[in-house]
């Protein structure tokens, strides 16, 4: 519950704004510069920001990005890690998901890969407080969904 101070300081907000931006490859060019000029926002403070942030991930990595725009033409932004899709993609080692999931299997991975995507998972805001085990779930679910079998290990 926020307190009286804490809303009669609250900043009134512009827009929230969603975008998906390769990790250290935020450029003033589309789609980043359309999305916050239009809201007046500083271009060349957010990718130097972003670019700082993201520099651990591998380049042309997918990061989710919500910046939140003031009216007084200031922002904040928070970054997510890549999608759970993204990893598995990466971990099965294909380009897409089947075309048919549940009948056709495009690939497989083991508990193992799920166990760590599930570990990077974790560092996000909406995850860090779920238990380990509910994420792992969720990702076998994914996987499921995306025509991608789980096993124990690989033969």
């Amino acid at each position: 519950m926020a307190t009286l101070k804490e809303i009669l300081t609250r900043r009134p907000a512009a827009a929230t704004i969603r975008l998906t931006v390769p990790a250290g490859g935020a450029r003033p060019a589309p789609p980043v510069g359309p999305a916050l000029g239009q809201y007046r926002l500083n271009l060349m403070a957010f990718c130097k920001d972003f670019n700082a942030r993201t520099q651990k991930y591998k380049p042309e990595t997918p990061m989710s990005v919500t910046i939140t725009a003031f009216k007084d033409n200031t922002f904040e932004f928070t970054v997510k890690s890549p999608s759970v899709t993204w990893y598995l993609k990466k971990a099965a080692g294909i380009e897409s998901g089947s075309s048919r999931p549940g009948h056709v299997t495009a690939s497989t991975v083991t508990l193992k890969h799920i166990y760590e995507i599930a570990k990077v998972k974790q560092s996000d805001p909406y995850c860090q407080y779920m238990p380990l085990e509910s994420i792992c779930k969720s990702i076998i679910g994914t996987a499921a969904t995306m025509g991608i079998k789980v096993v124990k290990e690989l033969e």
